[in-house]
């Protein structure tokens, strides 16, 4: 732009001021999900087929990891939570696998312009050890999210042996979500 006339400065001041003001439109959402034990072979958790002694209870597979993850996703762009998309008084839901879910929700962030930063998922559980699976883990969402390993974070943590987790019972996931949307943050 050139500069000749006052005006020409007072533009360039202006186009400036107001360039320096503009936020991203930043959001991050959360989820939570639980489920408790019963008879079974294996639990799946994060889209992975675990051996254990026992399973998840629940209409689709239990996958708690991906159930609260899908609640995160839908919470950046405000579309509710996994029960309005998947009621689970559906019986097409039954032994669902959670990928579906998750898959979902992701293709609703994209259909708003939204670009998945970042996935965060922390396992609460005494049993069975995340660990070992936690490559797998990640690999499933990435292929699931469409985003690089790198951007996605499974981590584990025991109850100390209180509560309901502690106790054995079940199992509980906490997920964050970032995503990033076209515009800016409204003033």
């Amino acid at each position: 732009v050139k500069l000749t006339w006052a005006r020409d400065i007072a533009l360039a001041d202006q186009r400036l001021s107001s360039a320096q003001q503009r936020f991203p439109d930043i959001r991050t959402g959360n989820g939570y999900d639980v489920h408790a034990f019963e008879p079974g072979d294996h639990v799946t958790l994060c889209g992975v087929a675990i051996p254990y002694e026992r399973k998840l209870s629940g209409h689709s597979d239990a996958d708690v990891g991906l159930h609260a993850l899908t609640d995160a996703l839908l919470a950046t762009c405000g579309a509710g939570d996994i029960g309005t998309h998947f009621p689970p008084s559906d019986p097409q839901w039954k032994g669902a696998p959670s990928k579906i879910f998750v898959e979902h929700a992701a293709k609703l962030v994209r259909e708003r312009g939204g670009r998945i930063a970042n996935a965060d998922i922390t396992l609460i559980c005494e049993a069975p050890r995340v660990g070992p699976h936690r490559a797998a883990m990640t690999e499933a969402l990435s292929a699931m999210l469409g985003i690089a390993p790198e951007r996605i974070s499974i981590k584990a943590t025991t109850n100390e042996k209180l509560g309901f987790v502690g106790r054995g019972e079940g199992i509980a996931a906490i997920a964050t979500a970032s995503v990033v949307y076209p515009g800016e943050v409204p003033a």
